[in-house]
């Protein structure tokens, strides 16, 4: 079973973090929630990035405000797919955060969703995920499905 870890810098982000597992629940991902900081703890943020993949994980959302680098360290330091979630937060609105995870230099790439919008970035890795795994391509496929059918039923 394929499963994601979601990082995040703070325990205020835990409103987001709880959407993308939401969403990665529903299409039967495991995930696991961690709170670390590439600021706070960075030793314990590279140690898990360097071992997420030894231990079983498909994928990486980093959830982050501000200067926002949580995302970029963990890409620094494991050749998953890093996918992160710029946070409201501050004077800008989470508008620096975006700007942090989108421009990372060559080499570390980042894949970045809109702010706050966790939902997607679980929907991203859940793609990821189906690429090799047909039970999550699968159920992937009906969420697409309910969706249209939700639009074309007027909702």
């Amino acid at each position: 079973m394929s499963k994601v870890a979601l990082l995040m810098g703070s325990k205020s982000d835990s409103d987001i973090a709880a959407k993308a597992a939401e969403t990665l629940t529903g299409l039967g991902i495991e995930s696991d929630t961690l709170v670390l900081s590439a600021h706070r703890t960075p030793d314990e943020a590279t140690t898990f990035a360097k071992q997420a993949a030894e231990q079983g994980y498909s994928a990486i959302i980093g959830i982050a405000g501000l200067a926002a680098h949580l995302p970029g360290v963990l890409a620094s330091h494991t050749l998953l797919p890093v996918i992160g979630v710029p946070r409201s937060a501050g004077p800008l609105n989470g508008v620096d955060a975006l700007y942090s995870i989108v421009q990372m230099p060559p080499g570390i790439p980042v894949a970045s969703v809109g702010i706050d919008n966790a939902t997607n970035a679980a929907l991203l890795a859940a793609r990821i995920i189906a690429l090799s795994d047909e039970g999550v391509r699968a159920k992937l496929a009906a969420y697409v499905k309910e969706m249209h059918d939700k639009i074309l039923a007027g909702g």
